[in-house]
C-alpha cells in the first residue's frame, strides 16, 4: 500500500448473497486514491488464506474512496463481548469452551506466523480482533496487511488501520 493512504474502518453491516450465504460488510474510507492496485493485490493475497481459525475475507470492491470488505458472519460476534460485553450480550462460557477458544487462536496465530506462504504478524491480537462462529469457534480477524518478508526477515507494515467490530446496524441484500 501506498503509504500516503490512510484508511478509517466505518461501522459493519450484515449481507446476504443472493445464494443465500450471510456476510460481513466493513466499510473503510480512503483518503487516497493512490495505492487502490496496491490494495487490491494484497487484499487477493490475503483472501486467499484459507484457515479454519482465520475469518475468511470473500473479496473487496472499490468505488472512488470507498472500500467495502466482505468476510464471513461470525454469529456470536467477538470474544470480547462474549467475555465483557452487556449482561444480555454475554455468553456463559464454560472452561472447557473457554480452552477450545485459546487452542483455535493459537492455531490461527500458528498458521500466520509459521504455515502460510505470506508469514503475516498479525500485531494487535486482543479479544474484539477474535469473532466466533454459531459453534463458538474462534476466529482471527483484522490481521490486516501487516506481514513478514521472507528474504530479509524484516517487518513491514500496509496494515489496514481500526478494529474490526461486529456490529450489524444494517442488512444488505445483494
Amino acid at each position: 500500500l501506498s503509504s500516503t493512504m490512510i484508511l478509517k474502518a466505518l461501522p459493519i453491516s450484515q449481507g446476504i448473497l443472493s445464494d443465500g450465504a450471510v456476510i460481513a460488510v466493513k466499510q473503510l474510507s480512503s483518503k487516497s486514491k493512490q495505492g487502490n492496485r496496491e490494495f487490491v493485490n494484497e487484499i487477493g493475497m490475503i483472501s486467499a488464506l484459507q484457515h479454519p481459525n482465520l475469518v475468511k475475507l470473500y473479496g473487496c470492491c472499490i468505488e472512488g474512496n470507498q472500500l467495502l470488505l466482505v468476510y464471513e458472519y461470525m454469529e456470536n460476534n467477538s470474544l470480547a463481548r462474549a467475555l465483557f460485553g452487556k449482561p444480555e450480550q454475554k455468553l456463559n462460557l464454560d472452561w472447557r469452551t473457554r480452552m477450545k477458544i485459546c487452542v483455535g487462536i493459537a492455531r490461527g496465530l500458528a498458521y500466520l506466523h509459521e504455515e502460510s506462504r505470506l508469514k503475516i504478524v498479525h500485531r494487535d491480537i486482543k479479544a474484539t480482533n477474535v469473532l466466533l462462529d454459531k459453534h463458538l469457534n474462534a476466529k482471527i480477524s483484522d490481521f490486516g496487511l501487516a506481514k513478514l518478508d521472507e528474504e530479509e526477515n524484516t517487518h513491514i507494515s500496509t496494515r489496514i488501520a481500526g478494529t474490526m467490530l461486529v456490529l450489524y446496524d444494517n442488512i444488505i441484500k445483494f
